[in-house]
Parts: structure tokens; C-alpha cells; sequence
């Protein structure tokens, strides 16, 4: 009875907290959570700013406000991201607020199972049955028999909560987030390489090189304000696309390569070749600040332009006036993206563009770097702070004077904390299909539409005992699969802090209401701890500024200190703060790269030169199955699984409405495919109906889909690179016909 009274209390307390201050016998009602308003400290009427809450750009937005609510946004013209500039899904961040799907009341699957119906309950029976039911499971099958997913999409606040409550307060020991599809192969390529995730730029070096290479990055879709920004650069640089697709970036480059997919790691190895062979190497660099050169010349030895220019389908013409564009001698920035780090060798691959990078002693200069551009808004607040595959600021759970470190922080005791990372996202769902998992718990992210091989997640959904979804919208694919859905408040409805690609910390507000019943996601994992009954282990953890404070000391001594913000108005002021920012010793100015001293994270300060051999995709196009699918980025004005990008209405005339299929008119040809024509488009694993797009932009053989569509990831093939666990959704075989006719 005690927990109840006290569960009740919390949420009432969430509920002040969130709407101000109503009179107490309304807070549990309905209408009163409509009654909300803004933080006092906004001005009614007047304008804040506040960091875009969708890709890993983060620029900063200039809400203007009516009433005390946000009425319109514009760009931020003084902010050091996109200095006035804004894509189209910024310009209509409010108008997915107010979608009118949005989840708004907590739905518990009713009678019937999972063939029931979701029905609305009250919090006090979400949180109930929600302990409830993972206590249940816990009791019968082991602590280890639940799993949460989390994402890169919420403030750090709530991302470093997560992870703590489900692994410190209900026991979990596995819990990934989505950044796994995104962002591991950068972590673990940074890690092995310079010794920390570390990110070195900043994106003035946009501005500042001489050559710019872009290896599977469509920025002009993707993170079109980085594309604005290579266009201020006043040096008329090269811009160099390595891509198999003709692309938008490709076609405003000055030099495209299209080489066979996949190829990418032989041919950075051949470019490394011609570099040894040419002596086009700082020796200076490389002796002072690196170690293993000499075994990667051993390496890439048998790397030949021939060898190269037959498995890259690129001329030795082609190779030689890359590798002279890669020389030292000129400021040389390498920024690769999704096109490298979703594949079965990402790890090797990114390194292998960072190999090049110290090679030409291309990094820690203005205008240099080897660049990987993150993917969501809080990517990397998830890679610093998540408690998945490392303690928060980069500690690691396999030692003990981390986890003390940590528990001293938290105020936590030590025992609590699992001496193990989590497993990666799919060996959690290959625990499931074992039936070791049976609960899970996924906040913030849509795997249903998203996960590789998209019907295996959905077959996995069905196996578990209990399912439960946080997120805005009560619509999505996986909101459909659960047995419990916590309605949350989105980008503007609530406060914390994302870091982008540039490692920024930057700050959001709250400046609408959560409709309905929704709750910031902190809000709801208090209730989740009390009800719990671990409430007091996060007894400090009162407020998303709180928790900051909490973070902060956490990132003390780590490469990433960020010890010398003081709290939200000085990131508000200051235009957001780029880590590390050491209490001890701040930096100067705004901006700024890593490694201009040449020391590196390693214990000796040296960064690693790393390689093995390339291999082949483990799906290879075949008689049945002749073509390779590509997927990426189809429209600046999607993103990711159109969770939110689809309720706005200038968006969606922004993109074509229906799936559409990328072929080549010779392959269209031999197929009896004209255009706009419905097709089916078939994988080993499915079968999918789309409208034929006929262009030169993928050359034959090949195909491209847009990831934002529903149906695409049932066919990708669920290929994983060793190390970072990551997915590879760019490669798999497929076979296309006219609609209807046989196979």
C-alpha cells in the first residue's frame, strides 16, 4: 500500500512537473493533462533557441513563441552549426508534435493476447502491470530472461537513465540501443585506432580543406547544412565521392567513383599501395604519432593496380588520380558515413580510411581528419552514456576501478553494476528466438520497420512473453507488436541535451505540451523505479539538469570531460560547447579539432594502424537472384522510418509517396520494365511490390530502395561485421519482375 501511495505521488509530482501548477485533485484526470504550459522562465511571447532534435548535424533552431507556446521556428543565424541555415525537416520539427496519432494515453493489450486490442488504462495500471509482469518473467526464467533496446533519439538525461535503471535498478545485464545500426563501426573503428570513440573535427574543417573525400555519404540528402558548409569553402577544393551510386552529392562532386559494391576496403588498400609506392607518406608524422606502418606495407603489398582495378571496376586511371589526391601536402579531410559503417567489414573499412588519414598525416590540422558523421540527433550522447556497450564517459564494465568510479558517482554500490558490456542488438534477439529473453522493453526506436531482415525482428516480437513500447506515436510498426505502450513527449516537449557529430553539446527546451496523458521519458522511468521499488538508488536523480551534473562528473579525467560546463545556461550562452572541456582547463573559442598536440589516447599516445583481408559479402547475386540491392537515404525530407517526418503534410509532398525501385535502363530493358511500372522486387527472404524509377544513377546489375519505406527491410539480408555487430544493410541479392507475371 506503501508503493502504491508513493507511485501515485511520483506521478502527480511528473504531472506538476510537466504542466505546472494545477490543483491537486485534477492532476490524475484527463483533462488535466491538457492544461499544461512551458517553463516559466521562457517569455511568453518573444524567442529561445534550441538544438533540432532529428540528425546528428544539430543545428540550432529559433523557436518563436505566442501565449507561451511555440508558434513557428526559424534557423538560428548565429549558432556555430548551421549559421542561419535550415533542411526541410527542421523547418516542420513542430508540426510532427501535433500529429494526431500521437500516443496520448498508456494502451495495455486486452483479452485475446496478442490478437487482443489496445486498450487505454491508467498509469497507475501501465506501471503496475508493467513491474508486474517483468518481475513475473524475472522470477521464473533468471534475472538475465529481460532486455531493453534503447535509442539515439532522446536526451542524454534520459539515455543515461535508462541504462541505469534498467541495469543498476531491475536487473538487466543486456540492453543495446539503435545506434547499433548507425554508429558502432564507428566506435569500435575509433577505439582500436586512436584508443577512445573520438570523433577529431570540427565542421569548420568543411571549410578549411584542400580535398574532400566522401565515402558512402550522400550529405546532400543525408546532413545537407555539412553540404552548405563544403560549399562556403573558399578554396574550391576537389570534392571526391566514392560511391556505387550516382548519387546527389556524387553529381554536385567534382570527381565520383562508382566502384563495385563492397570493394571499398580493397580499394583503400591499393590506394595505400600506390601511396608506399610513391613515397607519398609523412614519414615525420607517422614516426612520432604512430605505430605498426611498416606491417601495413607488408599488408597491402600484394594490393596491385591491376588486382585493385579488377575487384573496384575502377580504371588505373582512376586509382592513380585518387591516390595523387590523397598525397600529404594538402589538407585532405576523409568523412565517411552509412555507406561504410553498415556493412559485413565496416570495422576494417573505416579504418582503412583512417589508415589513409595517418598516412598522409592528414589529421589534428585544420581542415583534415578521418570523419565519421554521425547518424541520429543524440547519437553520440547514446555511444557516451547509454550503459550498453560501455559505463557513461567511455568507462569500461570489465574493470573494477571503472564500476567504483561510476558507483561512487551514482552513489550506487558497486555489486549492483554487471562486469560485462551488453551483448550487440542482434545476439539480444537471438537470445529471444533461444527463449532466454522473454521480456523486452524498447524505448524511442522503431526495429519492426527498421531492423535488418525485418520480418525475423517481427517473428522474434511475437516469441516474447511480454512486449513493451515508450514512444510518441501509438502508430508505429512496433507499437503494433506490443503488449504495453507508454505514451512519451517528444523533441520541444521536454529538456536535456544531444551531442552531434562534432561532439557539441547542445541544449533543448521545452516549449510545447505533451498531448493528453503522454510524459517526458524521464518522467516515466521515475515512476518505473519507485513502483519498482529501487526509487531511492536514483533519489538524486531528480531532474534532466540534475542527472547533467551527474554526467558531467562521470566524464571527469576521460578524453570526452565535459567537467567545465556549469549547467544549461552556459550551453544556451555559449551556443552549445564541443568535449572536451575540462573544469581544470577549458579550451579557448567555439570550435575545435582533437589530436593538434599528436597524442592520441593509447597508452603510449600513439595511434594504430589496423587491417586484415578483405572477404566477400556472404550473399552473392546469383542466377535466382541476380542483382544487388542498395539502400540509403532517399529524400532530404524523410528520415529513418518516417515515424515523425510523415505526419507533416509539406514533408510528405516533399518525397514520392510510394516505394519506388532504382534500375538501370539496360537492365530495364532485358526485363520488359518501363517506367513507373509496378514491379516485384524479390530476396531469398521476401517479396515486395514497388514502382520502377528508370535512371543512369545505378549502373546495371544493381538496384537502389529508400530506406524510409515500410517494406524495405524485408529484404535485406541480416549480415553482421565481426566486431562492431553491426548491420550491413547495403548488400544483398535480389531478382525484379513485371507485377504478376510468373516466376
Amino acid at each position: 500500500m506503501r508503493r502504491a501511495l508513493k507511485l501515485k505521488e511520483l506521478a502527480e509530482r511528473a504531472i506538476f512537473d510537466r504542466h505546472g501548477p494545477l490543483t491537486r485533485n485534477l492532476l490524475l484526470t484527463p483533462a488535466a493533462f491538457g492544461l499544461g504550459k512551458v517553463p516559466e522562465r521562457l517569455k511568453p511571447d518573444g524567442t529561445t533557441k534550441m538544438v533540432c532534435g532529428y540528425c546528428s548535424t544539430g543545428c540550432s533552431l529559433t523557436v518563436h513563441l505566442k501565449d507561451g507556446e511555440a508558434v513557428n521556428l526559424s534557423p538560428t543565424h548565429d549558432y556555430p552549426v548551421n549559421l542561419g541555415m535550415a533542411c526541410p525537416k527542421g523547418w516542420q520539427a513542430l508540426d510532427v508534435l501535433r500529429a494526431s496519432d500521437r500516443a496520448t494515453t498508456p494502451l495495455l493489450r486486452g483479452k485475446g493476447g496478442r490478437t487482443g486490442k489496445l486498450e487505454p488504462v491508467s498509469w497507475q495500471e501501465a506501471i503496475g502491470t508493467f513491474v508486474q509482469r517483468f518481475k513475473a518473467i524475472q522470477a521464473q526464467h533468471g534475472k538475465e530472461s529481460l532486455a531493453f533496446l534503447g535509442t539515439g533519439q532522446t536526451v542524454a538525461e534520459e539515455i543515461a537513465f535508462h541504462g541505469a535503471l534498467a541495469k543498476l535498478g531491475l536487473g538487466m545485464v543486456e540492453g543495446d540501443a539503435n545506434t547499433r545500426q548507425c554508429m558502432a563501426t564507428a566506435v569500435v573503428a575509433y577505439k582500436q585506432a586512436f584508443g577512445f570513440d573520438a570523433p577529431p573535427y570540427s565542421y569548420r574543417d568543411f571549410e578549411e580543406s584542400d580535398v574532400i573525400v566522401l565515402v558512402g555519404s550522400n550529405m546532400c540528402i543525408a546532413h545537407p547544412i555539412m553540404w552548405e558548409r563544403i560549399c562556403r569553402n573558399k578554396r574550391k577544393p576537389p570534392i571526391v565521392v566514392i560511391d556505387p551510386r550516382k548519387t546527389e552529392t556524387a553529381m554536385a562532386a567534382t570527381h565520383h567513383y562508382a566502384l563495385t559494391p563492397k570493394s571499398d576496403l580493397t580499394l583503400f588498400y591499393g590506394l595505400a599501395h600506390t601511396l608506399f609506392a610513391n613515397d607519398w607518406i609523412d614519414q615525420a608524422f607517422v614516426d612520432a604519432h604512430t605505430t605498426g606502418l611498416e606491417e601495413l606495407r607488408a599488408h597491402v603489398e600484394p594490393f596491385t593496380e591491376s588486382r585493385v582495378a579488377r575487384e573496384t571496376g575502377l580504371s588505373p586511371k582512376q586509382l592513380r588520380e585518387l591516390a595523387e589526391l590523397c598525397r600529404p601536402g594538402k589538407r585532405v579531410s576523409f568523412w565517411w558515413t552509412m555507406g561504410v559503417n553498415q556493412s559485413h567489414e565496416a570495422v576494417r573499412t573505416a579504418q582503412a580510411i583512417i589508415n589513409l588519414a595517418l598516412m598522409g598525416g592528414h589529421i589534428g590540422k585544420p581542415g583534415t581528419g578521418a570523419n565519421s558523421i554521425t547518424g541520429q540527433c543524440n547519437a553520440m550522447g547514446s555511444r557516451l552514456f547509454s550503459h550498453t556497450t560501455s559505463l557513461p564517459g567511455g568507462h569500461d564494465f570489465a574493470q573494477p576501478e571503472h564500476r567504483q568510479k561510476i558507483a561512487d558517482v551514482y552513489g550506487i554500490a558497486e555489486s549492483l553494476f554487471p562486469q560485462r558490456a551488453s551483448l550487440a542488438y542482434d545476439q539480444i534477439l537471438e537470445k529471444v528466438l533461444a527463449g532466454k529473453i522473454r521480456g523486452l522493453w524498447i524505448v524511442g526506436t522503431n526495429p519492426a520497420h527498421s531492423w535488418i531482415n525485418q520480418n525475423f525482428f517481427r517473428d522474434i516480437a511475437a516469441r516474447l512473453d511480454f512486449l513493451v513500447v515508450q514512444d510518441m506515436y501509438a502508430t508505429t510498426e512496433t507499437a503494433a507488436l506490443a503488449d504495453l505502450v507508454l505514451p512519451s513527449a517528444g523533441w520541444g516537449e521536454k529538456e536535456g541535451t544531444f551531442i552531434n557529430s562534432e561532439r557539441r553539446v547542445g541544449l533543448i527546451k521545452k516549449v510545447a505540451r505533451p498531448p493528453g496523458e503522454a510524459l517526458a521519458d524521464f518522467h516515466i522511468f521515475r515512476l518505473i523505479a519507485e513502483a519498482w521499488g529501487c526509487g531511492e538508488l536514483f533519489k538524486d536523480w531528480t531532474s534532466p539538469e540534475a542527472v547533467f551534473q551527474i554526467l558531467k562528473r562521470c566524464t571527469a579525467g576521460q578524453p570526452c570531460d565535459i567537467t567545465g560546463i556549469r549547467d544549461y545556461e552556459m550551453l544556451d550562452r555559449m551556443g552549445g560547447i564541443q568535449w572536451p572541456y575540462p573544469e581544470a582547463a577549458p579550451p579557448e573559442g567555439n570550435e575545435r579539432r582533437l589530436f593538434e598536440d599528436g597524442v592520441f589516447f593509447h597508452p603510449d599516445g600513439k595511434a594504430r594502424f589496423c587491417f586484415e583481408p578483405p572477404r566477400a559479402p556472404l550473399e552473392q547475386p546469383s542466377a535466382r537472384y541476380p542483382l544487388v540491392l542498395l539502400t540509403g537515404r532517399g529524400s532530404s525530407s524523410q528520415w529513418h522510418t518516417q515515424t515523425r517526418t510523415k505526419k507533416s503534410s509539406v514533408l510528405r509532398r516533399l518525397a514520392p509517396k510510394e516505394i519506388y525501385v532504382e534500375i538501370n535502363p539496360v537492365d530495364a530493358r532485358a526485363l520488359k520494365i518501363g517506367p513507373n511500372q509496378w514491379v516485384d522486387v524479390a530476396s531469398p527472404r521476401a517479396t515486395i511490390r514497388a514502382k520502377a524509377f528508370l535512371t543512369h544513377n545505378v549502373r546495371p546489375g544493381q538496384v537502389f530502395i529508400p530506406m524510409h519505406y515500410e517494406t524495405a527491410n524485408q529484404l535485406t539480408f541480416a549480415a553482421f561485421d565481426p566486431y562492431s555487430r553491426q548491420p550491413s544493410y547495403k548488400h544483398c541479392a535480389v531478382r525484379i519482375q513485371r507485377t504478376g507475371q510468373p516466376v
